[in-house]
């Protein structure tokens, strides 16, 4: 008991900035430790009706959406996980200034196999004297382990609803639901300070928790000492990710190929170019809509047909990592070899947050003890981490030629990312800090869990990926018809094409990807280029500088100078490795 409590101490949890708000009076909060399964909650209550946003004067990320209580609205809050109200971290200092804006209720999640962390978390809840509902969830895991939360007793303890859920199921929400009006607030001696706080939570999970006998190893227990087991969980892992490549790799080029591509080519484009045909005299307006740079062709094939169905499969295998709980057993194999760059284990979650994009991964580092850890894993993502976009613009580039190309792109990318923090572990002052790393219960994804997650993601992708391709497209097809992109080849014509080998166009892709880092390879898809061109324009693109969201990022979260320095990190990279890979090729072939 006494190690939870000290581990508690030491969490420290932050977010993503995206707008400046507070919780209203008609507000009820979701409360709870990380990894409790709010989410389900807040998805369930709200649907997909939601929006992210930070607490005002901060960088501390939380969902709102609305929700129907007797027939009126409310909104519900997705407090940020903490364990404590203690205030010692940006986290916990937003769950009590928004309890102190006195929301017309909360829910409080507690974990049914970390009973006594939840209840010290629900005594402080209770001192602001807030209508409360509590919720124990997962108590199908605590029934696997042999024993029952009476949650009865926990009601005349506590004097309050005390609901058992099990969330993926939807066991027990609408109960919560129905309570929230119509609880009050309860008569009760709180503990007056932490240490009788845990004392009270200590004496309240042995009258609660009631012991079923000892059922020995369950097949779920057996499955996780595997995947967290050197053997056979490395090996495991490599599969796993083998599988993971091939989900996205065989539902993406599956769209792509024989859905996506045809629609877009056969029923949606010629309708669209004989419309401008016959409506604008050929010329620049006719080319900037229809031309190579069509906005009205290429700003709806890239996103839509080219880039979309790898997006697609990429979150939906994300999404299976995450809700099967595989990602933190999967950073625990790699502890060993995280720390020969002076890493843990852990940090391989900022870093696959970044494959999906790069602001969020590079967020993610927030709740890192070390300057030096965020440092590192931020440079690593800026340099060789693609953002899924851009990985989709690779299958979308490679996967045709040839999947092993494919595999070796991503292959040098993890390389170079390694080589990146070793070097770094040497230059930059700072230790390697101690592993720890919230190990959720293993689960079996739930589809239509999955299917409202990937729909989500998507939703964002549309919002935050496609939409500004788009646009983007639409700049440089202004650019192109006016001759600057002409002028810029012929600008960067000795660089592109004596250095790297690749025709004068090449240039455009280079110059587009400064706001868009797809853009510095999608350009490449028509230009006829021979496989060992495109190899060298996919490895230029990988390393090749961050798009300007991302240095903005890096400059908001370090310094100015940091953000030029992965900059010219970036590109220095991308044209030394570029063509160095173009000699050694020509030698081979």
């Amino acid at each position: 008991m006494v190690e939870n409590r000290n581990r508690i101490r030491k969490r420290k949890h932050c977010g993503q900035a995206e707008e400046n708000y507070k919780p209203g009076k008609k507000s009820i909060l979701l409360i709870g430790p990380p990894n409790v399964g709010k989410s389900v909650f807040f998805n369930y209550f709200t649907g997909l009706e939601a929006s992210v946003g930070n607490y005002a004067g901060t960088t501390v990320e939380f969902s709102r959406g609305r929700m129907k209580l007797e027939g009126d609205n409310f909104e519900l809050i997705d407090v940020p996980g903490t364990y404590t109200l203690d205030a010692t971290n940006p986290a916990e200092k937003v769950a009590v200034e928004m309890i102190k804006q006195k929301p017309a209720g909360i829910i409080c999640v507690l974990d049914a196999n970390s009973l006594e962390n939840g209840l010290y978390l629900l005594f402080q809840v209770l001192e602001f004297k807030i209508p409360t509902v509590v919720a124990i969830n997962r108590t199908d895991l605590a029934r696997e382990r042999g024993y029952f939360i009476d949650v009865k007793t926990l009601e005349n303890e506590l004097q309050i609803p005390v609901v058992e859920t099990i969330a993926l199921d939807s066991h027990g929400l609408d109960i919560v639901r129905e309570n929230i009006l119509t609880t009050g607030v309860p008569d009760l001696t709180l503990p007056e300070n932490s240490e009788k706080r845990w004392e009270k939570a200590e004496i309240l999970v042995k009258k609660a928790q009631k012991n079923q006998g000892e059922l020995g190893e369950s097949f779920r227990q057996k499955v996780d000492r595997f995947l967290t087991s050197p053997w056979p969980g490395l090996p495991l892992a490599f599969i796993i990710l083998a599988l993971i490549f091939a989900i996205i790799i065989g539902i993406g080029m599956g769209l792509r190929q024989f859905i996506l591509l045809p629609f877009f080519r056969e029923l949606v484009f010629p309708p669209i170019i004989t419309l401008v045909q016959g409506l604008i005299p050929p010329g620049t307006i006719q080319n900037i809509l229809i031309g190579e740079y069509g906005f009205l062709i290429k700003g709806l094939e890239w996103p839509l047909a080219l880039v979309f169905p790898y997006v697609l499969s990429f979150y939906l295998a994300l999404s299976i990592l995450e809700d099967s709980g595989y990602l933190p057993r999967f950073g625990i194999l790699l502890d060993g070899l995280m720390a020969k760059i002076g890493l843990r284990g852990s940090n391989i979650i900022p870093l696959l947050l970044g494959y999906g994009c790069a602001i969020p991964g590079i967020l993610g580092t927030r709740a890192l003890e070390s300057k030096k850890e965020r440092l590192m894993i931020s440079t690593m993502i800026s340099l060789a981490v693609p953002c899924i976009s851009q990985t989709g613009a690779f299958f979308a580039l490679l996967a045709e030629v040839s999947v092993f190309v494919v595999l070796a792109l991503f292959g040098f990318s993890v390389l170079a990312m390694f080589f990146a923090g070793f070097i770094m572990d040497k230059i930059l002052p700072g230790k390697r800090m101690e592993t720890l790393l919230e190990i959720p219960e293993l689960l079996f994804p739930k589809p239509h869990m999955l299917g409202k997650k990937v729909l989500m993601r998507i939703k964002g992708y549309i919002f935050n990926g496609a939409i500004p391709m788009v646009m983007a497209v639409g700049v440089a097809s202004l650019l192109f018809e006016s001759g600057v992109l002409v002028f810029l080849g012929r600008v960067f014509s000795p660089l592109i094409e004596q250095w790297l080998r690749l025709p004068q166009e090449a240039a455009v892709p280079l110059v587009l990807g400064i706001v868009r880092r797809e853009l510095a390879v999608l350009p490449l898809v028509d230009m006829g280029l021979t496989p060992v061109q495109l190899l060298v324009g996919a490895v230029v693109a990988l390393f090749y500088v961050p798009c300007i969201a991302v240095l903005a990022t890096l400059a908001r979260e370090f310094s100015l100078k940091i953000s030029l320095v992965v900059l010219f990190i970036t590109i220095a990279t991308a044209f030394l490795i570029g063509g160095i890979m173009t000699r050694v090729l020509e030698l081979i072939i």
